[in-house]
């Protein structure tokens, strides 16, 4: 057989030196593919991560903790960048977003990274684990009652359930009061979706809330990280904050679709547990596929390749929790052992009540509507072409419509509109179709404002 060519031996400009892309619908549609592909090359191999941008993909186990674990060789600070201090980063690359300096924890390093990671981890310390509980049942239930009275018993779960509810979660946590959270909501999903100005509608939405907590402090993240020892200024509560929302709420939502359409898959072994299916996702299906930028601070050897100092290593926790040479023996293991939430000093400061809401989400959906179930199989859904996640496009489901009395359900408001029942008269349902209507019978018409606005509105019995 004859053996892959190492592309530090092809010459600049020779056809055969273009590298494997991590992006677009082929690496989208599969990605093991790529992975695979890669993995003859030693445990890190040079791609693209997106057009005319080149980084060195990580795709062993033990190659990413080592670099995971290794910050006196490997920092986060992007300012060291070499392709992108000397211009070589198309200005509009998609890669900026993702791997562009920001003044929060993620991107430092040393003293200033635990001065950050510090106020971040003692103020989530603070959640209280029922509390959470609480509001991710009751958020989660607000979103099921706005879909599950659709005469034709279909909804599609990823817009309507799994993106939305970490937001609302995020947003109470944050003490938002409604006009502020729906301007939040709004700008973390603009800037998912790539909507222009979304950035501007986030950041003037907590300046706004960092200001007003200044005035009125009260027991909620956004103060207790005002408030703390670390004495942040309100430029560092921000970028705290935004790191909070968007590390935290895209990765959460695509592990609850892809573990609520694993559980739901026609090959998912009855009688196992919702806790089962959210930790195959975090093994298989890394929420964060590629990520984790570092810049090795002296050129390095790496698995008998050299890489030059500041130029980019991303892991790849996809091909990382993936690796045949870790699979072997992975029943060996603990089921926490992937490294979905990252290792080393970096780590995820909140993989507990991440798993914990994913968990609450599913068995919520469960609970709530009994006989829910896929409208395509598992292997015929559509996945995101982005190399920085993995996350299903759509998550279509049928059930049997609900209808609405007046009678209060746990997680729901007192008092009001929330209790569920089956329709008497359902539309057939077929496993042809693709998108859920919008006609709702016995729904109560919808409060004004945002999405924050309503759900704080439906929590009151309005």
């Amino acid at each position: 057989m004859q053996q892959p060519r190492d592309p530090q031996e092809i010459p600049p400009g020779c056809p055969a030196h273009g590298n494997v892309q991590m992006f677009g619908p082929p690496f989208g549609a599969d990605p093991d593919s790529h992975y695979a592909e890669l993995r003859q090359y030693g445990p890190s191999a040079p791609v693209d991560i997106a057009p005319d941008v080149q980084v060195e993909l990580v795709t062993s186990y033990d190659a990413a903790l080592y670099v995971l674990q290794n910050p006196a060789s490997f920092v986060r600070d992007s300012r060291r960048w070499n392709a992108l201090g000397e211009g070589r980063v198309p200005a509009d690359s998609p890669a900026l977003p993702m791997m562009g300096y920001r003044p929060n924890a993620l991107f430092s390093d040393g003293a200033a990274h635990a001065r950050l990671r510090r106020a971040v981890t003692d103020s989530l310390a603070t959640v209280n684990e029922h509390q959470l509980i609480r509001q991710t049942q009751q958020s989660a239930n607000y979103l099921i009652s706005q879909f599950s009275t659709d005469i034709r018993g279909q909804a599609e779960l990823m817009a309507e359930y799994a993106q939305p509810l970490p937001l609302l979660v995020f947003s109470d946590l944050f003490g938002c009061p409604p006009e502020i959270g729906d301007r939040v909501i709004a700008g973390i999903s603009g800037i998912f979706e790539g909507t222009p100005g979304a950035d501007e509608v986030l950041g003037g939405a907590l300046t706004e809330l960092i200001a007003l907590k200044r005035r009125r402090p009260t027991d909620d993240l956004t103060t207790r990280l005002m408030e703390h020892s670390a004495q942040l200024s309100d430029e560092e509560v921000l970028h705290q904050l935004v790191t909070l929302l968007s590390g935290g709420t895209a990765p959460l939502a695509a592990a609850i679709g892809t573990s609520s359409a694993l559980y739901l898959g026609e090959e998912w072994q009855g009688g196992l547990p919702v806790e089962d299916a959210v930790s195959q996702t975090l093994w298989n299906y890394a929420p964060i596929a590629n990520y984790a930028a570092h810049y090795p601070t002296h050129d390095v050897e790496l698995g008998g390749r050299l890489i030059r100092a500041n130029d980019p290593v991303l892991v790849s926790f996809a091909a990382a929790n993936t690796d045949p040479k870790l699979t072997e023996h992975r029943e060996q293991l603990s089921a926490k052992a992937h490294l979905a939430f990252g290792a080393g000093p970096h780590a995820c400061p909140a993989k507990d009540p991440a798993f914990m809401m994913a968990v609450t989400a599913v068995e919520t959906l469960l609970n709530q509507l009994h006989d829910v179930e896929l409208r395509v199989p598992f292997k015929s859904l559509t996945w995101a072409p982005s190399p920085w996640s993995r996350s299903l496009v759509t998550l279509p489901i049928r059930f049997t419509p609900r209808t609405v009395h007046h009678a209060a359900v746990p997680g729901g408001p007192a008092g009001s509109n929330a209790g569920w029942a089956p329709q008497q008269q359902t539309a057939a349902a077929s496993p042809a179709d693709t998108g859920p209507s919008r006609t709702n019978t016995g729904a109560a018409p919808q409060p004004k404002g945002g999405l924050f606005s309503r759900f704080l509105a439906w929590t009151r019995g309005e």
